[in-house]
């Protein structure tokens, strides 16, 4: 069985972010890859800002997208420890109790833990970076506990890793700078130093650090625009990582049995929201025809229920073909319907009588070409209505010698109502031949006025 034992460390601050979540995905394809065993560690030691509804939404978070872990501990539970550990560190003369006025509130006086700091050159191999040194002198004799009781998280994060084995620390490149410490920490007190990994942080449009406290990056408000689990998983994992297959689309299994950390880009990626939208929209388009339906049943009829249009099961699921040629996520579908881009399948449309006829069409010549239309959309046998490419076929001809603009734009604004819409053969076949029918006699009688 492998050794490998890695920890997931979010502190329970804020919602999961997609930081919180690549740091997840980075970690947990290492260590199935390997055979390792994962910890999830909520580092709650932040006691004003962390709250179990953080810590429950990144447990949920994390769980749909994909991801699991063989133990579960918090931080805060395991204080005891910590004392120990530090006392230990008194004992022996490593560290010492220092009284001095506290920072939260002047004037007033409290006894923190200061670790003696030896003053050396602290060298460390990054399995992402290559080697690192510090000359620890800068850093005087620091602070690692505001009480013997009450360990900051340097100290906290060492003694945890040390006491669970941990063997591997994959965090972001902002961990850098307290990997000296807690080398430092980690020789006083004993523990075999990890192996560390910092991967680069993936950064906003504008190239900035990408902020947990920026509401549009908690995975929650990705989950609720309607992105999918596997789109989401599949754009972190890559994001700054490219499979030695050189494939964009994996899928968990793939990426587990491709991952390396050597392969992890040394560069900050740019978190690109076409790129996931891209990502999405091939899960959307992968997806089984009765499982879009029912998914993108549920977002329209909450719109025309909001909105009081009559709602038809059957017609709209005979959209899907066209809802899947529009969409890249479900939030696009939401507000495609409350633009009304779906009402004329379910109701007439309101169409206006001066934009029927192309422009630079007379009106005499619209309505001869929809009369001509009516003609042989009426020949075509009601059976016909169920393949939109036999519709087309009975047109086509006539709308190629007359110029397909001038029959073409008004057949489709006479179905639709609108100047942009999918193509008129399509919704002729969607509405059928009573309806198709029905509203070109309808803009016939616009036109005749």
């Amino acid at each position: 069985m492998s050794s490998i034992r890695v920890r997931f460390p979010p502190s329970p601050t804020g919602y999961c972010h997609v930081g919180t979540a690549r740091m997840a995905v980075l970690n947990y394809l290492f260590a199935r890859k390997h055979g390792g065993v994962i910890i999830f560690r909520s580092e709650d030691t932040d006691k004003e800002r962390s709250s179990r509804e953080y810590e429950e939404d990144i447990i949920e978070q994390l769980h749909w997208l994909g991801l699991s872990w063989d133990e579960f501990h918090r931080t805060t539970e395991l204080v005891s420890t910590h004392t120990k550990m530090l006392q230990k560190l008194i004992d022996e003369d490593k560290a010492y109790l220092s009284e001095e006025e506290s920072k939260k509130e002047p004037g007033k006086m409290v006894r923190v833990v200061r670790m003696r700091n030896p003053g050396k050159v602290v060298t460390f191999t990054d399995i992402i970076r290559g080697e690192i040194t510090f000359d620890t002198t800068e850093l005087k004799d620091f602070t690692i506990a505001r009480a013997i009781d009450d360990p900051l998280y340097n100290f906290a994060v060492v003694v945890d890793d040390g006491e669970m084995g941990i063997t591997h620390v994959i965090r972001g490149e902002d961990h850098i700078s307290n990997t000296p410490r807690q080398i430092l920490i980690q020789e006083a007190l004993g523990y075999p130093r990890p192996e560390y990994a910092h991967y680069p942080l993936h950064l906003g449009s504008d190239r900035s650090k990408l902020s947990k406290r920026t509401g549009d990056v908690a995975v929650r408000s990705y989950r609720e625009k309607g992105y999918l689990a596997p789109a989401l998983l599949n754009y972190l994992a890559t994001l700054g990582w490219t499979a030695p297959s050189g494939k964009e689309i994996l899928s968990l299994e793939e990426m587990i049995g491709e991952f390396e950390l050597t392969d992890v880009h040394k560069s900050g990626a740019v978190f690109d929201i076409e790129k996931l939208n891209w990502y999405n929209r091939h899960y959307l388009q992968a997806m089984l025809a009765a499982d879009f339906a029912a998914e993108s049943n549920k977002v329209l009829k909450a719109s025309f229920d909001a909105r009081g249009i009559p709602w038809d099961e059957a017609k709209a699921t005979g959209l899907v073909p066209i809802i899947r040629d529009h969409i890249s996520v479900w939030d696009d579908l939401r507000a495609l319907a409350d633009k009304r881009e779906f009402d004329y399948f379910f109701m007439e449309p309101q169409p206006d009588a001066s934009r029927i006829p192309q422009k630079g069409v007379s009106a005499a010549d619209t309505i001869r070409h929809l009369e001509c239309v009516k003609q042989l959309l009426s020949a075509l046998p009601l059976s016909d209505y169920a393949d939109a490419e036999r519709i087309k076929a009975a047109v086509w001809e006539y709308a190629g010698a007359e110029g397909r603009g001038a029959v073409l734009w008004p057949l489709r604004y006479s179905l639709t109502g609108l100047e942009k819409s999918p193509d008129p053969f399509e919704v002729a076949h969607l509405i059928g031949k009573e309806a198709t029918l029905r509203r070109i006699d309808a803009a016939l009688a616009m036109l005749a006025i």
